[in-house]
């Protein structure tokens, strides 16, 4: 089986070419930083506009590289949401054209199944496993128990991880995007112990997750050193938010891990998937407390972290092989938890129905 993947939903454009037998036979991204490094965040319309211009290029490309034609395909899957609608609309309609000139089943992926799966494409990793679903719009406890079935654990009351990597980086005159930025300043500091912390929910009941807090508590920290930021400052800063949020996290899987054997006494593994997960950081104290517990620990390879169509594309086989497809009338949607029995976030209605920021 053979299954196109295409992926619009923030500021990726990407298509990709994946087989059944695990097979990434092209995987292109084109990423937007430039466009939208200027203003510090992503520009939904910026977005859409470049996924329009360069989406049919990317999709040529992948089927150039992978060496096959149009008539070779069994299927074509595109990120139905949840995401930036605009830019969603884009790759779902060209996907639906695909599907429809060529006579081929379409799929419409959760962005966030994608992530979801990406352990069983790499790693073929067996059901269930515990996820730690950790991006710029979301910071998710799933247990993962299937296709299409998910049960969430824990969420974040407020900022997610990746927002709160984003927001730091700010504060600290980093520039965009936080994550990769404020892990390289953690690497050069020289003092990483040297600023104190709060530990949002840590050692609490539950498994959801807080990191508004800890973001004001960098910016306290900031406005009493004074501008600008002397290197060292603003290093160890760098170097105490990300070992706070390891952390963090640590300990809130921790817990969900509890849960998760008390539900599947068999076990299953760890793993941890979205953008933030490409942190080194993160990645060595989630496989320390795996290891403890005597969890397979399975991160994705860097590149199948962020943003890809790889993961869209494998999704897209996992729903198609059980016999699932979408009719051509899907309407894309802003918003799509992957645990819809789940519990709406009190303030922060947007992660609680899986919007993607």
């Amino acid at each position: 089986m053979i299954v196109l993947g295409i992926e619009t939903s923030c500021d990726e454009t990407a298509a990709a070419i994946v087989t059944d037998a695990r097979e990434i036979r092209a995987d292109v991204v084109l990423s937007q930083l430039d466009d939208h490094t200027p203003y510090g965040g992503v520009v939904p319309e910026i977005a859409a506009r470049a996924h329009l211009e360069h989406l049919d290029g990317l999709i040529r490309r992948a089927m150039a590289e992978a060496g096959i034609g149009f008539g070779d395909l069994d299927a074509v899957a595109a990120t139905g949401g949840p995401g930036l609608i605009g830019g969603v609309i884009v790759g779902v309609m060209t996907a639906k054209a695909i599907a429809a000139a060529r006579n081929l089943p379409f799929v419409a992926v959760n962005h966030l199944e994608g992530h979801a799966l990406t352990a069983r494409l790499t790693d073929d990793v067996a059901f269930p496993y515990l996820l730690l679903l950790v991006s710029g719009g979301h910071c998710q406890l799933l247990a993962v128990e299937g296709v299409g079935r998910y049960r969430r654990l824990g969420t974040t009351i407020d900022d997610a991880v990746g927002e709160a990597f984003d927001k730091t980086a700010k504060l600290l005159g980093l520039g965009y995007p936080g994550g990769p930025l404020v892990e390289k300043a953690a690497a050069r500091a020289t003092n990483p112990g040297r600023f104190e912390l709060p530990r949002p929910m840590l050692g609490r009941p539950g498994c959801d997750f807080s990191f508004s807090g800890l973001k004001t508590a960098v910016r306290r920290h900031v406005e009493e050193l004074g501008a600008p930021l002397s290197d060292a400052d603003r290093d160890d800063l760098a170097a105490a938010f990300q070992a706070t949020v390891a952390e963090v996290l640590a300990d809130r899987c921790a817990r969900a891990i509890r849960r998760f054997k008390e539900d599947h006494p068999q076990g299953g593994a760890l793993v941890v998937a979205g953008g933030v997960a490409a942190n080194k950081a993160i990645r060595s104290r989630l496989s320390t407390l795996a290891e403890k517990q005597r969890m397979q620990f399975v991160a994705p390879p860097l590149r199948l972290c962020t943003d890809n169509a790889a993961m869209i594309a494998w999704a897209g086989i996992e729903r198609f092989r059980l016999g699932e497809s979408d009719p051509l009338n899907f309407a894309p949607r802003p918003r799509w938890p992957l645990d819809p029995t789940a519990a709406p976030v009190i303030g922060r209605a947007g992660v609680g129905a899986g919007v993607k920021a």
